[in-house]
């Protein structure tokens, strides 16, 4: 095996930006899809109820646990 031949292996097995972009995107979307489902929604919920036990003495208006309960996965 060359020289050449070794570097052109290497950069086949060198992970890319664009890789890591399509990857990132797809796992975003895979997310999305499933907060969705009754199962995201429930989650969702839990996560929702356990935020508003930890604020104890701090007013939460409903925009914001709309706002809240919209950017939690």
């Amino acid at each position: 095996m060359s020289t050449k031949s070794k570097v052109a292996i290497s950069e086949e097995n060198k992970p890319s930006r664009r890789k890591f972009f399509i990857g990132a995107g797809a796992a975003v979307g895979a997310v999305a899809v499933v907060s969705q489902t009754s199962v995201g929604k429930a989650v969702i919920q839990e996560i929702g109820s356990t935020v508003k036990g930890k604020e104890e003495g701090k007013t939460i208006t409903a925009h914001m646990r709309k706002y809240y309960e919209s950017t939690m996965l």
